[in-house]
C-alpha cells in the first residue's frame, strides 16, 4: 500500500459520548475516513500510523442532514465513519501533553 494514500485515509478521530463509551467498554476507536476507503485500507492506515494491531474494522456511511437556513434549503454532507477494533493489549492514546 502506499504510504501517501495511507496518510490521507484518517482524517480526524471522532470523539462523542458515543465514541468514548464505545472505547471505553470494547476497545473501539472511531475514526472519521475517506469516502472511497475500504475496510483493508482503513486497517492498515491505521495499524502505519499508531504502531498498533487491528483485530476487526466496521465502515458506517453517514447522509448528511437536510437543513433549513432562514429561506434556503439546505443540505450538509455525506461523510463515512470507521469503528477500529484492536487487539488485546492494544490502545491508542489522544491526550496530547500528558
Amino acid at each position: 500500500m502506499n504510504q501517501a494514500r495511507l496518510l490521507k485515509i484518517l482524517i480526524t478521530p471522532h470523539i462523542s459520548e458515543k465514541a468514548l463509551r464505545v472505547a471505553d467498554n470494547h476497545r473501539q476507536f472511531v475514526f472519521k475516513v475517506l469516502p472511497d476507503a475500504t475496510k483493508l485500507e482503513i486497517k492498515e492506515a491505521v495499524e502505519f500510523l499508531f504502531n498498533v494491531k487491528v483485530d476487526k474494522v466496521r465502515v458506517v456511511c453517514v447522509k448528511g442532514k437536510h437543513k433549513t437556513f432562514g429561506r434556503i434549503l439546505g443540505k450538509r454532507v455525506d461523510w463515512k465513519k470507521a469503528y477500529v477494533g484492536l487487539q488485546e493489549g492494544f490502545d491508542i492514546n489522544y491526550r496530547v501533553g500528558d
